[in-house]
């Protein structure tokens, strides 16, 4: 009688970016079979795609009449949040209370150029006006020169703040400013400081996200930090290729567009260029 074998038939599978990819090994842990699938596209649905749009108005000659439509077309929507420049983050807070839409603030925008000390300020001025998100501005600057140190100890301060009032931070790299080794070592910093997202652009200095980029920067920082995609995605399609990229978060003044598209309707006219 044959002995019967300690190893046991088993599969893994694993889900990302809209597939689920199922690897079954035999008794002895020889691989037997791959299926890969589409997974269902509810992310992709009007509902889904919209929980991961930042709505976005970052012009400077932005009014406050512009910012209360932003937040209410926000909370008419159902976006997951609004991103709009610190002056505004009060009004914003006081329009999306009660609704489940975040209010969020850039810091240090749009060049990264201010000092530490100045985007903790910045952090703990929006956290008190009502942020539940900000966007910061990577001190590419100091990246490029190589002072890793300091784009590091930047990042952490404004982190280290934020956190304590449960303000979550994504990091802006500028993508269109930094070679691929820069990405790659802005990544790696932005996740070691304990950011919660990198994002690609400010949507201020030409250029803006890639699906390629945003490729990179999901292998850079894992499956555990969020990736934002900004700056010219302004459809549907453009959308789709980000999230498949690795983008859980879409930052665009084209959301309603985007939504109208997923849920199949005409697009409506733009409620305005914001920026992004």
């Amino acid at each position: 009688m044959s002995k019967k074998s300690k190893f046991k038939s088993y599969d893994k599978s694993g889900t990302y970016a809209g597939f689920t990819v199922r690897t079954l090994f035999d008794k002895r842990g020889h691989l037997k079979e791959v299926g890969v699938e589409k997974s269902p596209d509810s992310a992709l649905s009007a509902p889904g795609i919209a929980a991961l749009i930042d709505h976005t108005l970052l012009k400077p000659e932005s009014t406050a009449g512009q910012i209360e439509q932003l937040c209410a077309e926000a909370a008419e929507h159902h976006f997951g949040a609004v991103c709009v420049n610190a002056c505004w983050v009060a009004l914003a807070a006081r329009k999306l209370d009660g609704t489940e839409v975040k209010g969020g603030a850039t810091i240090g925008f749009p060049w990264g150029t201010s000092s530490t000390a100045a985007k903790v300020a910045e952090t703990r001025q929006a956290s008190a006006d009502g942020a539940r998100e900000v966007d910061m501005v990577l001190a590419y600057g100091k990246l490029k020169s190589g002072d890793y140190t300091a784009v590091a100890e930047d990042i952490r301060e404004v982190v280290r703040l934020a956190h304590k009032h449960d303000v979550l931070v994504k990091v802006i790299l500028e993508t269109s400013m930094l070679t691929q080794d820069e990405k790659i070592t802005a990544c790696m910093l932005a996740k070691q400081a304990g950011a919660d997202f990198v994002k690609t652009s400010t949507g201020f200095q030409g250029g803006g996200a890639t699906a390629e980029d945003i490729a990179l920067m999901r292998a850079v920082v894992g499956p555990d930090l969020g990736v934002k995609a900004s700056g010219g995605v302004r459809s549907l399609a453009d959308a789709k290729k980000m999230i498949a990229a690795g983008a859980t978060r879409i930052g665009t003044s084209a959301g309603i567009k985007i939504v109208q598209e997923a849920a199949g309707e005409a697009p409506g006219a733009p409620s305005g260029e914001g920026g992004y």
